[in-house]
């Protein structure tokens, strides 16, 4: 039976290894903003009150602030919610950018952010959780979900260790931490932050199943692509390295 997604898993697919390579051009902006973002809060001083102003709320953007939909994709509240969402974003990100270009790739992210953003809002108008209304929800982690999510559907076989322990392909992660995220999404103490995570991801798959999905072979072409040049560039560097002994030698 032929797979929904056309994409069969390569060698590379089935390893592990720490990390996608170096920082693509958006994903490096979008971890210097973040964490220039997270410097400029502390040295602020009132954490509290930035929060207020440019974290995402209803009763926020009922009263004018509707710059927060965008602001509260880059504000964290500790240093560890900033490195989780980062080291994330760097590495289910970089191949997905590779693939799209850095254009597509940014266009995906925010789309994936304003959705996580617009649940958010959505779910503060519902009667019993309207307390919510007043708090600032803040983080990448909406839009890093619907990277997850893309990760997931073009690299379905690649394993994912689950909590560092459990490998899991990517495409059975997604769908779990998608589970959880929904779940969790009605426990009224966390239910803001877990509905904008479900948000990203259910906003990120719409968005591809529009417009992209049928585009799926074209990111392993071009990050087939990229990984010849990069060796081409390895070998170009070492056969000058060999010729530069040789003069040497003919001198000598």
């Amino acid at each position: 039976m032929r797979s929904r997604y056309p994409y069969r898993p390569a060698a590379s697919d089935m390893s592990y290894s720490f990390g996608p390579g170096p920082w693509t051009p958006a994903i490096k902006a979008l971890i210097i903003a973040n964490i220039v973002a997270f410097l400029a809060t502390w040295i602020a001083g009132d954490s509290f009150a930035v929060m207020r102003f440019l974290g995402l709320s209803l009763n926020g953007v009922l009263h004018g602030y509707l710059w927060q939909i965008v602001t509260y994709l880059f504000l964290h509240e500790g240093v560890w919610h900033l490195t989780f969402n980062m080291l994330a974003l760097w590495m289910f990100g970089v191949d997905l950018e590779r693939g799209w270009g850095s254009r597509y790739f940014l266009k995906y992210y925010f789309i994936c952010g304003l959705g996580a953003g617009a649940t958010m809002l959505l779910v503060s108008l519902i009667p019993s959780l309207s307390y919510l209304a007043s708090i600032p929800t803040v983080g990448a982690s909406g839009a890093i979900y619907g990277i997850l999510l893309a990760y997931g559907l073009y690299f379905p076989h690649r394993p994912i260790l689950m909590f560092m322990f459990f490998p899991v392909p990517a495409r059975y992660a997604v769908m779990i931490m998608g589970g959880i995220a929904l779940v969790s999404s009605f426990d009224g103490r966390g239910g803001t932050a877990h509905a904008a995570h479900l948000g990203g991801l259910v906003v990120g798959y719409l968005f591809l199943k529009g417009g992209r999905l049928h585009l799926m072979s074209e990111i392993q072409y071009r990050l087939t692509k990229w990984r010849v040049n990069r060796l081409k560039r390895r070998f170009d560097v070492l056969e000058g390295g060999r010729r530069a002994n040789d003069v040497d030698r003919r001198v000598h």
